[in-house]
């Protein structure tokens, strides 16, 4: 038992570009619809979503351009490393969602994947509005004043 906890919260993948180029105004937990091999890559660590984006179909939320990296031990059975995942929200947040991702400025980003303490995969998405060249550059000069307090401390 403690080894599957221990995997478990072990994946804890994030997307950094996204905290970069987005400031997050809402966050949401959602389910995936994986098939087999997908949520084997996935505990292996082999996922990439730096230019990943949550987009509607109908009334169904989906993530493109995610790409889960094809798992090696897989026969033919193998999953397509780039499709398109379908996210597993209540009805409240897919409405909510829906209406202010119609706003302008406002798009959908996934931000952290993780597995939970059951061993589904889950993926933390946020609503967020682009930031400007000046709020980028306000951030790195904060990010450059905590290194320096960091290394003055010790």
């Amino acid at each position: 038992m403690a080894a599957k906890e221990k995997i478990s919260s072990d994946i804890n993948i994030r997307n950094k570009k996204a905290g970069f180029e987005f400031q997050f105004l809402e966050n949401f937990t959602a389910g995936m619809v994986l098939r087999g091999t997908e949520i084997k890559a996935i505990r292996q660590g082999k996922v990439n979503f730096q230019d990943a984006f949550c987009f509607f179909r109908g009334n169904e939320l989906y993530v493109k351009n995610m790409h889960i990296s094809i798992y090696t031990e897989g026969s033919y059975y193998n999953h397509e490393p780039l499709r398109d995942r379908k996210l597993l929200l209540n009805k409240k947040e897919l409405r909510k969602l829906l209406i202010k991702g119609d706003e302008k400025g406002l798009t959908i980003i996934p931000v952290r994947l993780f597995v939970n303490d059951r061993g589904f995969a889950k993926l933390e998405i946020a609503l967020g509005k682009g930031k400007k060249l000046y709020d980028k550059r306000e951030d790195i000069k904060a990010k450059d004043v905590r290194r320096e307090l960091e290394r003055d401390r010790y």
